[in-house]
């Protein structure tokens, strides 16, 4: 039996209900143990200061960009948002950082670091650093590099295992292109539609850039690791009404509940622009999106058929009231 295995294992079974050895389990956990040691991470506070490990991953999420928000921030690190809230309410009372309304989504705050908190950051950071340096500096340069590319192997292997998180932010320049893009390749490739087709989102991507107003609109994409992996628009329709147009899910991110995401996505926004209707105009072979919008409450209001983008197809409008929850 292993040292680090418990009384009763045999080193030879398997954790249950997987087929992983629990000697590789053993092997695992010993070196987390003696990394977060040997790295000073058991200390009552990191590096001198008052901060918790991940606190400091926080900050460090935070020094990365120009604001974050933080459902980002609680959806990349895995964390709870009431631990996240209360962390934050930590951070805004010591002067680290500071909530500025988002433009685009007024009900949405966006969380920067003040100049102090940059200063902390710069600190710990520093002092990082440091300490990783001098556990290197002993050892031969051939068998520094073994490590380094050892550690790089093992963060390959586990991050293949755990993909990154799927994150949803606003559209940025130049993604518009590539909205139209994939719409046009993916309807052809599953459905056939023609260059018709492709006209008419190119149509919808240039109104909307060229009417965008914060205050009534949004576009936001789905993407992991910077790929793109979906996306969704909101534009208004009246004064009382948003619609909700260009749901995409690329094929990698099916059966994820990405399409879900987006939609729920959308309308929040809606709700948050005070908007009191939802509409859309689909149509009835695309039957996953339309799955998603009676989840969601959407009622079908008209169907109508029509000789589109190179077939013939039944267009469908749907409607969800945003007044009642």
């Amino acid at each position: 039996m292993l040292a680090d295995e418990p009384p009763g294992s045999t080193g030879r079974d398997n954790v249950g209900g997987t087929d992983v050895p629990r000697a590789s389990v053993a092997a695992l956990r010993r070196f987390a143990r003696f990394y977060t040691r040997h790295a000073g991470l058991l200390e009552p506070g990191l590096y001198g200061t008052s901060l918790t490990l991940t606190e400091a991953r926080i900050l460090y999420e935070l020094a990365r960009g120009e604001g974050s928000h933080a459902v980002d921030i609680a959806r990349l690190l895995a964390l709870d948002r009431a631990q996240l809230s209360r962390t934050f309410a930590r951070f805004e009372k010591a002067g680290w950082i500071r909530r500025e309304t988002d433009r685009h989504d007024r009900r949405r705050a966006i969380i920067k670091l003040t100049r102090a908190g940059k200063a902390l950051f710069r600190s710990l950071d520093h002092q990082a650093d440091h300490d990783v340096a001098a556990m290197l500096k002993p050892l031969p340069g051939d068998v520094r590099q073994i490590l380094i590319t050892a550690l790089a192997t093992a963060e390959h292997i586990l991050a293949a295992a755990a993909p990154s998180p799927i994150v949803i932010r606003d559209a940025a320049i130049g993604d518009l292109g590539l909205i139209i893009h994939r719409h046009a390749v993916l309807y052809a490739r599953d459905y056939g539609w023609n260059r018709a087709f492709e006209a008419l989102v190119a149509e919808i991507a240039s109104t909307y850039i060229r009417d965008f107003a914060p205050d009534h609109d949004g576009c936001w994409i789905a993407e992991r690791d910077g790929a793109f992996l979906g996306c969704v628009m909101l534009v208004r329709a009246g004064p009382d009404a948003a619609r909700l147009r260009l749901l995409l899910v690329e094929p990698q991110a099916r059966g994820l509940g990405l399409g879900g995401r987006l939609v729920d996505h959308c309308i929040a926004a809606a709700k948050a622009r005070s908007y009191r209707r939802l509409v859309l105009w689909t149509n009835d072979i695309l039957v996953a999106a339309r799955a998603l919008y009676v989840r969601r409450g959407f009622v079908l209001t008209a169907s109508e058929p029509h000789d589109s983008f190179g077939h013939h197809l039944v267009g469908e409008t749907w409607e969800l009231s945003l007044e009642s929850d």
